[in-house]
């Protein structure tokens, strides 16, 4: 999703396009400082995007520090999306289900293939 604004951003900069027209003629977002930076964050978002595609690389290589950087992207994404709005809702949503998918890869089953609980099945004597 944030590697379609850097997209935009390339083609808005190619066009001539300047960020007065868009934050004249467009309200992105609910915070002044964050529209009056519109170019800038979607700059950032390229940031973002190239992170989550390295993250999913690594994932999908079945690395340990992939499996950190996910986690810490949909954590970030998540928290940022509140000052993010309305577009937020939407990226909240997308990072939202990344992150339940991810730990439930992680947590999700033993190594017999069986789904952990929380309780424990066989509690220890006392």
């Amino acid at each position: 999703m944030e590697g379609l604004v850097v997209i935009g951003l390339a083609v808005l900069l190619a066009t001539g396009v300047t960020q007065d027209v868009i934050t004249r003629n467009a309200e992105i977002f609910a915070l002044d400082y964050l529209q009056d930076n519109l170019y800038l964050m979607m700059a950032m978002s390229g940031v973002f995007a190239a992170l989550r595609v390295i993250g999913g690389i690594a994932l999908w290589r079945d690395r340990l520090w992939g499996l950190a950087l996910s986690l810490v992207n949909c954590a970030v994404t998540l928290t940022l999306m509140i000052f993010l709005l309305p577009a937020g809702i939407a990226d909240g949503l997308l990072s939202g289900a990344a992150l339940v998918l991810i730990l439930h890869g992680w947590l999700g089953k033993d190594r017999d293939g069986r789904p952990r609980s929380i309780a424990r099945t066989n509690p220890r004597p006392r």
